[in-house]
């Protein structure tokens, strides 16, 4: 299985309607996208992410599911129409569990 971490830095003036819907539009992504295995995202409560105020979470099945899941329509179109124009900083991370 795959992890795939995402965290977000949103840019000054983003409303809090607009970071909302990006967090329901990608949890609505494993209905969407074949290979999801789970899915959570959700706001950091502990102040120890250093400007990082959201997260996202999913476990992908394999490899080839994680590849698939970048380019597929229902990501990209969270990501080219409300993540990319709203966030400061992203920062990825995947990793395989053995």
């Amino acid at each position: 299985m795959i992890e795939h971490l995402v965290l977000f830095r949103w840019k000054e003036g983003v409303s809090e309607a607009t970071i909302e819907e990006v967090m329901r539009r990608l949890q609505k992504l494993p209905q969407q996208i074949e290979g999801i295995l789970e899915l959570n995202c959700g706001r950091d409560f502990s102040g120890r992410s250093q400007g990082y105020t959201h997260a996202l979470r999913v476990r992908f099945r394999d490899r080839k599911a994680l590849e698939t899941y970048g380019p597929h329509p229902a990501h990209q179109e969270v990501v080219q129409k409300l993540i990319l124009p709203n966030a400061a900083d992203i920062l990825a991370f995947d990793f395989q569990i053995e």
